[in-house]
């Protein structure tokens, strides 16, 4: 078998807390990704998903142990990454093409080449017509096009994404998924997704690994025997369902717990 492109050995990461307590956000995560993998992670909320992937990503460093990418260790964030958060993070000020090219102008691409590649993208992502609006001027499922736009400006071979469409509505969030898929299988990129949503996983992933609570581990990987291309539909089949139902046994327990903490 090839070299994964993600793996991940070992990985801890723990905070003082405020009473100098050890807070362990989570410990001893072994975790392999292959080259064009789709994999989303779900757990209870507070288990460290968001955490892990900033470590992946290079945004933060972890306590213990170390992430690769192609075998190589990592120690910050590069252009072989791209990472897209749960708000769209536009700048107010800049156009839409004008916010896509942004990593390309850090990258200190040419400039005509950077807004030929901005232009190609806005085609993909399905913002034609759009390229001098604003964000106040667009939807919260355009913003979030846009941000995937620049993401895959950069042309990055992995893409971590934490939650994107937490914030939009259920109609637009179907669409964006359905979207998302297309552009995956167009461009051929690896992919790490965080979400709370099991469906949302289900539909998305070639693989779901699945957290425990806090001190969290790696609680299941399931791979999803679904083929693709996949429509909307498909959420609807008892094979899908059957999914879904497995990977809420697995964590009712902990975001119950979790809940109930909370309170």
């Amino acid at each position: 078998m090839s070299q994964p492109k993600v793996s991940v050995r070992k990985l801890s990461k723990s905070y003082a807390g405020r009473t100098r307590a050890e807070i362990i956000v989570f410990r001893d995560i072994d975790l392999d990704i292959r080259q064009e993998e789709f994999a989303c992670i779900v757990g209870p909320s507070g288990c460290g998903k968001t955490t892990f992937i900033k470590i992946v990503d290079g945004l933060i460093a972890p306590s213990s142990g170390q992430v690769f990418i192609d075998e190589r260790a990592i120690s910050g964030p590069g252009y072989d990454r791209a990472f897209v958060f749960q708000a769209d993070s536009l700048y107010p000020w800049r156009t839409v093409i004008d916010n896509i090219v942004l990593g390309l102008e850090i990258k200190g691409s040419d400039n005509a080449e950077r807004y030929a590649k901005a232009r190609e993208l806005i085609q993909l992502v399905g913002l034609a017509g759009f390229e001098s609006h604003y964000p106040h001027e667009l939807s919260g499922g355009m913003r979030q096009r846009v941000n995937l736009a620049r993401a895959l400006a950069v042309d990055p071979e992995i893409i971590l994404m934490d939650e994107p469409f937490a914030s939009l509505d259920a109609q637009t969030r179907e669409v964006m998924q359905r979207e998302l898929l297309k552009l995956w299988w167009s461009r051929k990129k690896t992919v790490l997704f965080i979400t709370h949503q099991i469906d949302e996983a289900v539909y998305l992933a070639d693989r779901v690994i699945v957290f425990s609570q806090r001190p969290a581990t790696i609680k299941a990987d399931i791979r999803i025997d679904i083929p693709r291309p996949r429509s909307l539909d498909v959420k609807r089949t008892p094979e899908f369902l059957a999914y879904v139902g497995q990977i809420w046994k697995l964590i009712e327990a902990d975001v119950l717990e979790s809940v109930a903490h909370s309170d």
